[in-house]
């Protein structure tokens, strides 16, 4: 079972984003959604996705700090590829964490903030999927170099798959303007990585592509892409696609 694993963990890593999750919908049917927050990176994976799945799941996790741009565009992904993005939100409205964990939580306790509002509804979310798709990339961050395009999530404990790990920002760039993919224009006022209105702003000409999140914290990482993942899956059953490397773009 791990030599299995392994083998279709490595063949993965030469699979297009496409291949992958063609893949994924075939293994993992119902038991398997994409969670985005509406970076770049996630309409490129909604656009392809939708593509091969029609009903492909979608999710993100409203914070109820969102951006309006990020509200809207929300609305026209919605309009333009016929989906329903489920939005889980935290057990707690704003007005009842300020009750109980003071205003402005975020200026104090980021990382409580972040686990208030968005660790604990996705590990909800996530209970009842096997497998779950995200946006990230290698170049991002530290704690994304190493993230495989095929692994096992142990702080979540199901499968997460990486489309575009090995993606660089101007590969990104490049399907969006040739699929005409929609976007936040937060991006084109120096937003690289956008979250909510109280821990994001613009960056400076210079500044690292996170720098405009938390801004003033050690912190470039919400908490839902921590480093435990893992090569190996237990009790998994995969196959290896017989087109895997045919993928159109």
């Amino acid at each position: 079972m791990r030599d299995h694993w392994e083998s279709v963990q490595t063949a993965a890593e030469s699979w297009t984003p496409q291949e992958l999750m063609s893949w994924a919908f075939a293994e993992y049917g119902n038991d398997i959604a994409l969670a985005s927050g509406f970076g770049v990176e996630g309409l490129v994976l909604i656009d392809m996705a939708t593509q091969i799945n029609p009903d492909l799941q979608v999710f993100t996790g409203d914070t109820e700090f969102l951006f309006p741009e990020t509200y809207d565009l929300i609305d026209r992904v919605e309009r333009r590829y016929g989906i329903k993005v489920e939005r889980i939100y935290s057990a707690l409205t704003p007005e009842e964490q300020e009750k109980q964990h003071g205003p402005a939580l975020w200026t104090r306790s980021p990382d409580q903030c972040c686990n208030l509002r968005k660790i604990e509804p996705l590990k909800k979310k996530l209970a009842g999927l096997r497998a779950w798709i995200t946006a990230i990339r290698r170049d991002q961050t530290a704690a994304r170099a190493n993230s495989p395009k095929l692994g096992w999530d142990d702080k979540f404990q199901l499968v997460k798959l990486n489309p575009l790990a090995d993606w660089s920002s101007s590969m990104v760039w490049d399907y969006v303007a040739k699929h005409n993919v929609p976007y936040n224009p937060l991006h084109d006022h120096n937003y690289p990585s956008i979250g909510c209105t109280h821990c994001t702003r613009a960056v400076l000409p210079g500044e690292d592509p996170r720098a405009g999140r938390w801004a003033g914290f050690q912190k470039t990482e919400c908490g839902l892409h921590a480093r435990a993942v893992q090569p190996v899956a237990p009790l998994v059953t995969l196959e290896v696609p017989a087109n895997a490397g045919n993928a159109a773009d």
